[in-house]
């Protein structure tokens, strides 16, 4: 049977968006999501989420997603504005209302503000390495040894794990070497989005990631919500923060612990196709 699907991105983070609504909950074959995540021979993207029936009931739907490589992830701030805003485009929420949507690790209220501009509450940012999760002591930042030089990072879980790093400057090419080996590090169990991250003052933060499961993207939603926490934790950052990555910018907005984090950012329609 041929399947519909959606094509968007926030801020260059790209996915193919599946409405999965009428049909009882499934996984799809990681093989299968790696062969359409292919830029050459597939629809080409970072993520594929599926828009279902909530199993929360007090969520409105629910959404599944999957790396570019098959295997499943916890949460994708930039995805999670797509799926508000193609949710709108099809009339299922209305503006300006906030919803509550069930990600796979656990609800999010979304509020979209106009036809491409959704704010997201991400949840309150999580240090504990048990959530992470992360073989390490809990610490303000955290050491390993990487290629041949001893590596700092702050570690947060934001419904997926991130290691943040920063750096004088995110084009160094030490960036490049280091983001992938870092992902796989063993005291990363699940393994870890790696963000290099550029303090350009303290309302902006220059943003490179590496994802697990899918590589250097152009934006990464809960990377900015990451980068933007640990630079708080590390007394670096203001509560409001502009995140500027490869593909765009995200605002996110933090106070500290006890309170969640909201990012507001763009998510855009691309086409429609079949495959």
């Amino acid at each position: 049977m041929p399947s519909r699907f959606t094509k968007m991105h926030g801020i260059g983070n790209d996915f193919a968006i599946v409405d999965w609504r009428e049909d009882a909950p499934r996984v799809p074959n990681a093989a299968r999501v790696a062969a359409l995540a292919d830029r050459h021979t597939g629809v080409g993207f970072d993520q594929l989420i599926s828009i279902e029936p909530a199993r929360d009931p007090s969520c409105a739907f629910y959404y599944g997603i999957w790396n570019a490589d098959g295997s499943p992830s916890g949460q994708c701030g930039n995805g999670v504005r797509c799926v508000a805003a193609w949710l709108y485009r099809d009339g299922a929420i209305e503006r300006d209302t906030d919803v509550r949507l069930e990600s796979p690790s656990g609800p999010v209220t979304v509020r979209v503000l106009d036809e491409g501009t959704v704010v997201v509450d991400m949840g309150e940012p999580n240090f504990d390495p048990a959530a992470i999760p992360l073989d390490m002591p809990r610490h303000a930042t955290h050491t390993v040894h990487l290629e041949g030089e001893d590596v700092s990072f702050g570690a947060v879980s934001m419904g997926n794990p991130h290691a943040v790093l920063f750096v004088d400057d995110i084009a160094d090419p030490r960036v490049d070497r280091l983001g992938p080996v870092l992902t796989t590090h063993a005291v990363f169990p699940k393994g870890a989005n790696v963000g290099f991250a550029q303090r350009v003052g303290p309302d902006r933060i220059r943003l490179r990631v590496h994802e697990r499961g899918a590589g250097w993207t152009r934006a990464c939603g809960t990377g900015a919500c990451a980068a933007a926490a640990v630079a708080q934790s590390l007394g670096l950052a203001a509560p409001v923060v502009q995140v500027d990555l490869p593909g765009g910018t995200l605002t996110i907005e933090w106070h500290g612990p006890g309170h969640t984090l909201w990012m507001t950012g763009p998510a855009a329609f691309v086409f429609e196709g079949e495959v």
